[in-house]
């Protein structure tokens, strides 16, 4: 392996960082870490995550870097619109969890504790695999700009994955200490789980009109 494939990866690993906090992906993560009880199981969230996300840019990556093509712009924004609903949904979701919280919340918690852990994390691969296929189209522009061949290519991903990975783990053990530390001020926590939810609601209509007036993804499909 040589030094320029080595610094080409090394800077795969770094944009694997930064496009871990990218706007979307950060409210999305945040509105299911902010569900965790413990700060492990946020950042174990946020790894989940940067998994399902590195699992689709692999797998679509390669197919497409060996047939030597790309995403067509029609589908790459159609996938992205999808990144737009699903933070409606996140958002959604997390401010209607708050309606159950009310009477039976201590009984509800030892009853739940497990079944919501395995499904926040199930949650974070989905969301993770969405935003991997959202994500398709430039990683495999960037990818083929970058290598030489097909398993440079596919180094490069993984390493550009690894970055994801951490840069999200970072992310959510950092903003899951909020959420923790409020679990015992009922008002505090559900404050923060309802702003969470607002504030992912409101990006993604934003993200959903942006790309569909602004950069006429309706009229591709009109």
């Amino acid at each position: 392996m040589d030094i320029t494939l080595i610094s080409i990866l090394g800077l795969g690993f770094i944009l694997g960082i930064k496009h871990a906090i990218e706007p979307d992906h950060v409210i999305a993560v945040s509105t299911i870490a902010s569900q965790s009880r413990k700060l492990w199981q946020a950042s174990l969230a946020g790894v989940f995550w940067g998994i399902g996300h590195t699992a689709t840019l692999f797998i679509i990556g390669i197919i497409l870097i060996m047939m030597k093509n790309d995403i067509p712009e029609k589908w790459s924004m159609t996938l992205e619109f999808f990144v737009g609903i699903m933070l409606v949904y996140l958002g959604v979701a997390s401010m209607l969890s708050l309606r159950g919280n009310k009477g039976m919340q201590h009984q509800h918690e030892e009853l739940h504790n497990v079944p919501i852990k395995r499904y926040t994390y199930y949650k974070s691969l989905i969301v993770g695999f969405i935003h991997g296929l959202a994500g398709s189209a430039a990683m495999v522009i960037l990818t083929m700009s970058t290598v030489n061949s097909v398993w440079e290519g596919a180094i490069y991903i993984v390493v550009f994955g690894l970055g994801t990975v951490i840069g999200m783990l970072l992310f959510t053990t950092i903003i899951g200490i909020p959420f923790i530390l409020s679990m015992k001020r009922t008002i505090t926590s559900k404050t923060l789980l309802f702003s969470t939810g607002v504030i992912s609601t409101g990006f993604g209509i934003y993200y959903m009109y942006n790309l569909g007036v602004n950069d006429g993804l309706f009229s591709l499909w009109v």
